[in-house]
């Protein structure tokens, strides 16, 4: 059996009875400047410690709004993330030229690169959907091999960042690529994404291929989830529809304001954790130079 990752926050890890379940995908919910991405730092740096590589980032923000990973990422830990470029496909000719070092590798891809647009159908016109779908399926090749890549280096954690909300799943570019990332890339076996990166190459890399396996069974996901809710008990008390992404997560955790008496505070809560007992509590917590203290 796989050993849990750990969150990187002690007591959250308590609370999820030792850490997560690898191969399994994490939600954590709350409103803009909650604390989610410095949460998924905790969890991608942890990685350093429990698999000997730190986990790699990958940012769907659409809007121009900066996440603030690198910043939260250098203060928090002092580790500086590498960024990929998403229009840069990778070079198939020397893809395993760092025998496995994921030191020198891109930690870090910010795919949308456009400026004050969200991505749902409902904000965009029949032009500029097709537009998005495009530009989607140009970054498809760029993201196949940020993660593969990753993979064989060593990386056991992905964090998906900058999902905004939406009425209809359906409606999202952010989760039709996450829908993508999650089933056809993290839990597929990884002789089937080599062929669906090198393609008409796959032949004359065969033999690194087959000399680079990894488990995906070994692999977790914490996707980072923007709620139009702001107040934890607005959010305990949300609906999970069939299709949502928070309804197919195995562990669900949500972070939102609480009322602490004539002031609001912050508050955390484990909302479902398949696979062992969860703490029930809400805990309050708090955001400092070190990220998040429960």
């Amino acid at each position: 059996m796989l050993q849990r990752q750990s969150t990187g926050i002690e007591a959250l890890d308590e609370m999820l009875g030792g850490g997560l379940l690898p191969g399994t995908l994490t939600v954590v919910a709350g409103a803009t400047g909650i604390g989610k991405t410095q949460l998924g730092i905790h969890y991608a740096h942890a990685g350093a410690t429990d698999e000997s590589h730190r986990g790699v980032i990958y940012d769907l923000t659409a809007r121009g709004d900066a996440q603030s990973q690198s910043d939260y990422a250098q203060r928090m830990v002092g580790w500086r993330l590498q960024p990929a470029d998403p229009e840069r496909r990778p070079n198939l000719t020397d893809f395993f030229s760092t025998n496995g070092q994921a030191e020198n590798l891109a930690d870090y891809l910010h795919v949308f690169q456009q400026q004050g647009r969200r991505v749902t159908r409902g904000d965009l016109d029949w032009d500029q959907w097709k537009a998005w779908q495009a530009e989607l399926n140009a970054r498809l090749g760029t993201t196949i091999g940020f993660f593969y890549r990753a993979f064989v280096a060593g990386v056991r954690r992905v964090v998906i960042d900058g999902i905004e909300p939406t009425d209809r799943p359906s409606d999202s570019i952010q989760l039709e690529l996450f829908e993508y990332i999650y089933h056809q890339l993290m839990r597929k076996d990884p002789e089937w994404v080599a062929r669906d990166l090198f393609r008409e190459h796959y032949r004359e890399n065969a033999a690194g291929i087959a000399e680079h396996q990894y488990d995906p069974a070994a692999i977790g996901c914490l996707m980072l989830y923007t709620s139009r809710e702001t107040m934890l008990e607005d959010l305990i008390s949300r609906r999970l529809d069939e299709g949502d992404a928070l309804a197919n997560a195995n562990t669900l955790i949500y972070m939102g304001k609480v009322r602490e008496g004539n002031r609001i505070g912050r508050g955390l809560y484990v909302a479902k954790h398949r696979g062992s007992a969860c703490s029930e509590q809400i805990v309050p917590y708090q955001i400092g130079d070190g990220g998040i203290e429960l």
